[in-house]
């Protein structure tokens, strides 16, 4: 594949300008919103190895070899929105990107398409402060996803958009339980739920997330030739 043609692909140029809102890409961006809304509501069980912090206290009681097995592997349900998002970030660029987050935030507004819900009372939930973050998360990071990156810029971007969406939605929700008047164990409890261990799986799906939408930006580079 020539310069040229790399570089119109990483700027996201057709015959060499940029892409304009056309039908196409208002299906496009329309299918990137789907997605979002299909990873909201999908749940998948990791399971993986862990060292708990009892692992020596529990190493020298009197325990056989299936307990040892079952205390060292740990079960999580994760929901890949975020890293949806990323794809999507990595697809369609900044402009695109931001477009489909902004469509499927307006779409909330009317439809029951947000994990808790929908509504405009849905602004006052706890964890709705992630969604907004993830227009600001998307913009700082597409800003960043140019040219040709390698793996350790694509991990920086992943750890800088995750990161961004996590403080900014943890920051919305102190604020909600402001006005909610809510006691801090409460607020606690959402904060660890929501910006515990999920921050390390964002961040890992994120980076296969953007690798992924890569590879797929140069397919539909090749579908729309």
């Amino acid at each position: 594949m020539s310069k040229r043609v790399q570089k119109q692909i990483n700027s996201f140029k057709y015959k060499g300008e940029p892409i304009k809102i056309t039908l196409g890409t208002l299906i496009l961006t329309g299918l990137c919103i789907l997605l979002i809304i299909v990873a909201t509501f999908t749940q998948v069980t990791l399971k993986h190895p862990y060292l708990p912090l009892d692992t020596l206290s529990f190493l020298s009681q009197d325990v056989d070899e299936f307990d040892i097995i079952n205390h060292f592997i740990t079960s999580y349900k994760y929901i890949p929105q975020i890293p949806a998002v990323f794809f999507i970030l990595a697809l369609m660029g900044r402009k695109f990107g931001i477009l489909s987050i902004a469509g499927y935030i307006i779409l909330g507004m009317f439809f029951p398409i947000f994990a808790l819900g929908g509504g405009v009372n849905y602004l006052f939930e706890y964890g709705f402060g992630y969604i907004l973050a993830f227009i600001p998360a998307v913009f700082f990071a597409g800003t960043l996803l140019k040219g040709n990156p390698d793996f350790l810029r694509i991990s920086l971007i992943s750890i800088i958009g995750v990161i961004t969406i996590h403080i900014l939605g943890v920051l919305y929700m102190f604020f909600v339980a402001t006005l909610r008047h809510a006691p801090m164990d409460l607020v606690t409890s959402w904060v660890i739920s929501q910006s515990g261990i999920q921050i390390l799986y964002d961040i890992f799906f994120s980076i296969i997330g953007i690798f992924l939408g890569r590879q797929a930006r140069k397919l539909l580079w090749i579908i729309m030739c």
